[in-house]
């Protein structure tokens, strides 16, 4: 692949995870709506609308779904749980381990599987495949010819840029956070200046959802 098209491959990758990111904020608010009757926060980095799990789901959704010719529902869909089910499992499993939180947790859910994910939950993912399928696939090439336009690669750079800020920042704060749990003192002026900018009531004001581990 020439470098030109590995930039636009990129980018398109780019756009896709910035579109996942936001469907899921807006998914994750009706489901908290639902279950607890008034809106939540949801979001998964300090900054904007933003729930990057989801993003990460419909980039993995694209990789796969590329490679993957049939259109058939029904393999479409239990690709699409067994790809859902391990992304959740794993960014559990993740958030766990770094940050010493978890954002869901289905230990009481008939069918789970450590508490990370359950057959109910895969299903879900099955039809978010299915929807892929026939919302999101269909603009993919009309998100190629938009980042052909020079302006549109410079704000999609720039936007990248911030969000790389964004996710960079949530995951110092974050740990830091993880940290002071644990009363480990500040010992250097990035550890203050998360300290100050970035309290205990703040996080926990933004990530209103998480679950101490």
């Amino acid at each position: 692949m020439q470098k030109s098209n590995k930039i636009k491959e990129i980018n398109k990758i780019f756009i896709l995870f910035m579109i996942g990111s936001i469907i899921g904020y807006i998914v994750e608010m009706i489901v908290a709506l639902v279950q607890k009757g008034h809106l939540e926060s949801r979001q998964g980095v300090i900054y904007g609308p933003f729930t990057p799990v989801y993003g990460v789901g419909i980039v993995i959704y694209y990789l796969c779904f590329s490679k993957i010719k049939t259109r058939q529902k029904s393999k479409i869909f239990l690709i699409s749980m067994l790809i859902g089910g391990i992304i959740e499992y794993l960014c559990s499993f993740l958030q766990e381990k770094i940050f010493g939180t978890i954002s869901w947790d289905y230990s009481n859910w008939m069918l789970n599987i450590n508490g990370r994910t359950t057959l109910i939950h895969c299903t879900y993912w099955g039809l978010a495949g299915l929807l892929y399928i026939s919302l999101i696939e269909p603009i993919i090439p009309k998100i190629e010819k938009i980042i052909e336009k020079n302006t549109i690669k410079i704000v999609t750079v720039g936007v990248a840029m911030l969000m790389i800020f964004n996710i960079t920042i949530s995951s110092m704060a974050a740990i830091r956070q993880k940290e002071r749990k644990y009363n480990i003192e500040a010992t250097s002026n990035i550890d203050i200046f998360l300290d100050k900018n970035y309290p205990d009531e703040y996080m926990d004001k933004i990530f209103a959802n998480k679950i101490e581990k």
